[in-house]
Order: structure tokens, then C-alpha cells, then sequence
């Protein structure tokens, strides 16, 4: 059987990282966490956050996001994935392996990029890179729709599971500003199967005409979408609200709603 091509080049992405200088939307991640946490009414005794970026979550321990994860199995009540499963090269295991560190009824949360992330700049990298050389490169990670996430966390085996996301805009002054800026953030193209050999700066010229053309406001700065997905899900436990039996039903939805009942009619022809 024929390995799938990874996603992923693990050491270029720890070397990006390394670089890291603006880290800005890794602390909203942090943030985000800290409020939904706040919102959760049970304290955490053994918490684990996986993280590409360990400084930023002083109070907790932390561990890579490696292929395997150094976590021990039902040793944590609560598991954070915080940005990293966007670089998965198999994120359905790594959630397999966050919910195996969790204790039965611990919390998982992972926040990661979505789909809207980039849209813009990725749309402009295409139509500059084929019209220039008449071809097209990965250059922008691809990112997965949150109308599937929620289907990964059932995969996965957690209980109860969550998806919702949340966009925020940064505006540049242009794409080649947007650009240093992903660099800064240690969110450069770290695909393995990215084009190896320097681009024609005719397709980054090219790009960002296209970028002002199409979405510079009034002011002249183009926005940058970042759509961030947050997951939650509960290690299983006998505890937990489990769905009733279909047809088990003791009481009709009209009686609780207090409204009266119109019965469909038999014939299928009408």
C-alpha cells in the first residue's frame, strides 16, 4: 500500500517557528482559551496544552505537536491543541491521541486555523502564478472546513463534540507586508510539497496588483481574513447525557410546545 505524501515539512516548520516575532494570533488563541475555560464550571487539576509555542502558556505544561505526542494516556483532565492542528500531517491522529491522554469525562479544546483563513491571498497567488508562468505551486497551507471538523472529533471518539469559529481581519498596507508579517508569525509555507526553487518575483508583483485591485478599502490597505475553529469534546464517561432511543419518546412535541397537532395525511399521493 503506497503512503500518502505528508502535508507537512516538519523540520522547515520548526524552523519557522524559531524565527517567530509576532505572535499575535497565538496570544488571541491563548485568550480565546482562557475565556471558554472561565466558562466551564469544574476545575482542571492536570491540564496539558500542545503547542508550537511553549513561552506563551507559562502556568501550564506543555508538549510538541509532534507525529507522536510525548502525553501520558488518562494522565490529564483537561488537553488543549492550541494552532497546530492546521499543520497536522494526520489530524485525525492527533486528536485520537489527545483524547488517549485524557482521563474519562476530561475536556479536550483544540483552536486551530479554518478554511476562510488567507482566502484572499490565496486567490491572488493563484491567478498571478498562472497567468505568469502557467502553472500553479502550493504556497498556502489548506485548511479544513468547520462544516467537517465536527465529523473528525466523532471519529476521534469524544463525546458531546463542538465546532464554531470566529473570523478576525488584519489589514497591510499591501500583500508584500501581509507576507513578512505570516513570516513574523512562523506561519510560512512550510508544505512539503512546496516548490523548491526561488519564485519568479514577477508572481509577487502580479499578486499584489491583484490583492489591491480586488480588496483594497477606501483607506488602500487589504484586509487578511483569519478564520480561527474552536473544537471541543469530552473523553467518554458514564456520566455524560447520552442520546434517547429513537422512538422512545414519552411525551409529543406539541403538548410541550402547547400548540396543536396537524396530522399528515396517509396517501403518499397527497
Amino acid at each position: 500500500m503506497q503512503t500518502p505524501p505528508l502535508l507537512t515539512d516538519r523540520p522547515t516548520l520548526m524552523r519557522n517557528r524559531a524565527r517567530a516575532t509576532a505572535l499575535f494570533l497565538q496570544e488571541m488563541a491563548v485568550a480565546e482559551a482562557q475565556d471558554r475555560l472561565a466558562e466551564v464550571n469544574r476545575t482542571f487539576t492536570a491540564p496539558l496544552v500542545v503547542t508550537g509555542f511553549p513561552h506563551l502558556w507559562p502556568e501550564m505544561p506543555t508538549i510538541a505537536d509532534d507525529e507522536v505526542l510525548a502525553a501520558e494516556v488518562q494522565g490529564h483532565d483537561l488537553v488543549i491543541s492550541a494552532l497546530t492542528l492546521h499543520w497536522a500531517n494526520d489530524p485525525v491522529g492527533q486528536l485520537v491521541q489527545c483524547r488517549r491522554a485524557l482521563k474519562p469525562d476530561g475536556w479536550f479544546m483544540a483552536l486551530m486555523f479554518g478554511g476562510q483563513t488567507l482566502h484572499e491571498l490565496r486567490a491572488c497567488l493563484a491567478q498571478a502564478e498562472a497567468e505568469v508562468t502557467g502553472g500553479l505551486s502550493p504556497r498556502v497551507l489548506p485548511m479544513a472546513e468547520i462544516r467537517d471538523l465536527g465529523g473528525l472529533l466523532q471519529r476521534a471518539g469524544f463525546a458531546l463534540p463542538v465546532a464554531d469559529s470566529f473570523t478576525t481581519q488584519v489589514r497591510y498596507r499591501d500583500a508584500f507586508h501581509l507576507m513578512r508579517d505570516l513570516r513574523a508569525m512562523g506561519e510560512g509555507n512550510a508544505l512539503a510539497q512546496r516548490l523548491r526553487r526561488p519564485t519568479r518575483r514577477a508572481v509577487f508583483i502580479r499578486a499584489a496588483e491583484l490583492y489591491q485591485q480586488t480588496y483594497a478599502g477606501p483607506d488602500g490597505l487589504i484586509p487578511a481574513t483569519f478564520e480561527m475553529i474552536v473544537l471541543t469534546g469530552w473523553a467518554p464517561h458514564d456520566s455524560q447525557p447520552k442520546p434517547l432511543r429513537p422512538g422512545s419518546a414519552a411525551t409529543r412535541l406539541s403538548d410541550a410546545l402547547g400548540a396543536a397537532e396537524l396530522k399528515l395525511p396517509r396517501d403518499p399521493g397527497l
